[in-house]
C-alpha cells in the first residue's frame, strides 16, 4: 500500500482563491482592529493616568503617599476578583456584549472619578474601575478568534499589544499639558 501523499496542486484556482481570501482578511482587519486598537489604547490611558495625576491629586484631596498607593493598587485587586466572573459572562452573552458592557460601565466610573473628594471616594473608584475593567482583554481575544484563524490572530494581537506603547505616548502628553494648564489657572 502507497502511503506518500499526493502533491498539492497549485494551479489558477488557488492563486484566485489565495487572493480573494487575503483581500477578505484585509477587510475584517480594517473593520475591526482600529476600533479595538483605540479602545486598547484608552484603556492604557485609564489604567497608568492615576500615575499622571499623582501630584496633582494628592494635593487637591489632601492624599497621603500611603493612601495613594493604596488607591492606585486597589484597581488591581478589582481587576483580580472580576476576571473569572467576567470571563465567565464573556462566555454566556458573548464578546460584542461584553466588550459593549465593559467599555460602557468603565466609562462612567471614570467620568465619575472627576467627582472623588475623599480617600474612600478614591478607593471605591479604583476598584470599580479595576472590576469593570477585568474581562475587556480576553473579550478581545475570544472577539478575535471569531474573525481570524490562529496564525493570523497571532499578528493581529501583537498589533493591538502595541496600542500600549501608543497610549504611555498621549498619556504622557495629555498629562503634561494638562498639568501645565492646570498650574497655570491656579497662578492666576
Amino acid at each position: 500500500m502507497n502511503r506518500t501523499a499526493k502533491p498539492a496542486l497549485a494551479g489558477p484556482m488557488d492563486h484566485a482563491y489565495e487572493l480573494r481570501r487575503e483581500k477578505m482578511y484585509r477587510k475584517i482587519t480594517w473593520r475591526l482592529v482600529p476600533l479595538l486598537f483605540l479602545a486598547y489604547v484608552i484603556s492604557y490611558i485609564d489604567r497608568i493616568n492615576v500615575g499622571y495625576a499623582k501630584l496633582q491629586m494628592s494635593s487637591d484631596l489632601h492624599l497621603t503617599d500611603s493612601i495613594y498607593g493604596l488607591g492606585a493598587g486597589i484597581f488591581f485587586v478589582g481587576y483580580a476578583l472580576f476576571e473569572v466572573p467576567s470571563n465567565i459572562f464573556l462566555m454566556k452573552i458573548g464578546a460584542r456584549l461584553t466588550i459593549m458592557r465593559i467599555m460602557v460601565c468603565w466609562g462612567l466610573i471614570s467620568a465619575a472619578t472627576m467627582f472623588v473628594t475623599t480617600p474612600s471616594q478614591f478607593y471605591i473608584a479604583r476598584f470599580l474601575l479595576g472590576a469593570f475593567e477585568a474581562g475587556f482583554f480576553p473579550g478581545i481575544v475570544l472577539y478575535l478568534t471569531f474573525w481570524f484563524p490562529a496564525a493570523r490572530r497571532a499578528r493581529i494581537i501583537a498589533l493591538l499589544m502595541s496600542a500600549t506603547v501608543v497610549g504611555g505616548l498621549f498619556a504622557a502628553r495629555a498629562s503634561s499639558s494638562s498639568a501645565t494648564s492646570c498650574s497655570r489657572c491656579r497662578a492666576t
